[in-house]
C-alpha cells in the first residue's frame, strides 16, 4: 500500500505529551500567565499537557481526571479558553512554524485543511424563485 510520503510515520510522532525541557524552550514563552490572584496548584506545563491529552483523545472536558485532585477539570478548560482567546495558541503556532522554517524542517508537501471548526455564515441569499408553501390555507 502506498505510504503517501511517510504520512503514517509522521502522524505517529504527533505529541500527546511534551517534555519539560521542550515546554520551557518553545511553549512557555508563547503562553500567557496569570497576572494576579493566588498561585496556581497546577503549573502551566501540567495544564498544557492535560490540554494535549484532551485534544488527542477527544474526551469531554468534564471527564478529565486531574491527578491527586490538584485542580478541577474546569480550571484546565479555563486556561484552554484563555489561551484560545488571547492569541497564545496563534503565537505558539506562528513561532513554531518560524522555527521549523529557519531550520529547514518545514514540510509543506502534504497539507490538509480542516474546516470542522470554521464558522459558517448565517443566512442564505434569496432565491430567484419563490418557495412553495405546503401548508394548507
Amino acid at each position: 500500500m502506498n505510504n503517501q510520503g511517510g504520512y503514517e510515520e509522521r502522524a505517529k510522532k504527533l505529541p500527546v505529551r511534551i517534555g519539560l525541557a521542550h515546554f520551557n524552550k518553545y511553549v512557555r514563552p508563547c503562553l500567557s500567565r496569570a497576572r494576579r490572584g493566588p498561585t496556581a496548584k497546577l503549573s502551566r506545563y501540567e495544564v498544557f499537557n492535560y490540554i494535549l491529552y484532551v485534544l488527542h483523545t477527544g474526551i469531554q472536558w468534564n471527564r478529565l481526571e486531574v491527578k491527586r485532585n490538584k485542580a478541577h477539570w474546569s480550571q484546565v478548560y479555563k486556561w484552554h479558553l484563555r489561551w484560545s482567546k488571547d492569541g497564545s495558541y496563534k503565537n505558539l503556532f506562528e513561532t513554531s512554524v518560524g522555527i521549523l522554517l529557519d531550520k529547514g524542517l518545514l514540510d509543506l508537501s502534504l497539507l490538509h485543511g480542516d474546516g470542522s471548526n470554521t464558522v459558517a455564515k448565517k443566512g442564505v441569499k434569496e432565491s430567484a424563485t419563490q418557495a412553495i408553501s405546503t401548508r394548507k390555507a
